[in-house]
């Protein structure tokens, strides 16, 4: 251990220093501050939970509707902070790559913990709607802090390839933007994948995206066991949780090692 803090002291100093930057700088100015981060995905839920629950009757089958729509709200929102937030990451930090040489992850690094520490405050959101709802917690809970782990790891190795592919290509931003919209309504987080009428292929295709697979993993260990998971639309195989897993670790190796090729020629680009 204190040969990897000797040898990453450098690179974990700035990145402590660019995380409480970007945590800062976000809601400089703002009047309500850090509060936004908070309001934010209460106020998406309010409006998908009276168009989607209330009007529609979408979710009614399931139980703790409202709490199981947010936490599908706040995991997919945490997903497009980090993503979204990295395209532009390294351009944005042009002046700081011309003067300074340290590693460049650093940069996609920051961003995703500053968006990791906006997840705790949401979680304490989800805390006091579990409450008020009368959720039970089991030991299952606990499995969270995995999902949780998976989530980031996917979340940054897409921050890793589109970080650096907006060096290169300016696109990236509408082209992304094309591909969120696509995903939010891919991603089981309006609808029930229990629903009348769902395709069975679409379900099973659904699933192994590893977005949808954590959304309905963490919403069965923390709210409701009626939440379909991957196990249960292949049959009650636990291997299968192994694919969207596996694609996970995936992208995070293929995004850093994409990332890491590029990274040499940022100072020039950028």
């Amino acid at each position: 251990m204190k040969k990897f803090l000797a040898r990453y002291r450098y690179s974990i100093i700035l990145l402590k220093q660019l995380v409480k930057t970007d945590f800062k700088l976000r809601y400089q100015g703002s009047v309500l501050g850090y509060v936004w981060s908070l309001l934010r995905p209460l106020f998406m839920f309010t409006i998908l939970y009276f168009v989607f629950v209330r009007f529609l009757k979408i979710s009614n089958d399931i139980p703790h509707p409202a709490v199981y729509l947010l936490l599908g709200i706040v995991l997919w929102n945490y997903f497009i902070e980090v993503t979204t937030g990295s395209v532009a990451a390294i351009v944005g930090k042009s002046d700081l790559l011309r003067k300074i040489n340290f590693p460049k992850y650093v940069i996609v690094l920051a961003g995703s913990l500053s968006a990791l520490i906006n997840l705790l405050f949401n979680f304490v959101v989800i805390a006091v709607f579990m409450i008020f709802n009368h959720v039970h917690l089991t030991t299952s809970a606990l499995l969270i802090f995995p999902l949780i782990a998976e989530l980031f790891v996917v979340s940054i190795g897409v921050a890793f390839i589109l970080s650096a592919l907006f060096v290169r290509l300016r696109d990236v931003t509408y082209i992304w933007d094309i591909i969120v919209q696509a995903g939010f309504y891919a991603t089981p987080i309006l609808y029930l994948l229990s629903r009348p009428g769902l395709p069975e292929i679409f379900k099973k295709l659904s699933i192994l995206n590893p977005l949808a697979q954590i959304i309905q993993d963490a919403r069965y260990v923390l709210v409701t066991k009626q939440s379909i998971t991957i196990s249960q639309i292949y049959g009650g195989g636990k291997i299968i949780w192994l694919i969207p897993i596996g694609l996970s670790l995936l992208i995070v190796i293929i995004g850093g090692a994409y990332f890491r090729s590029q990274s040499k020629y940022f100072a020039e680009e950028v």
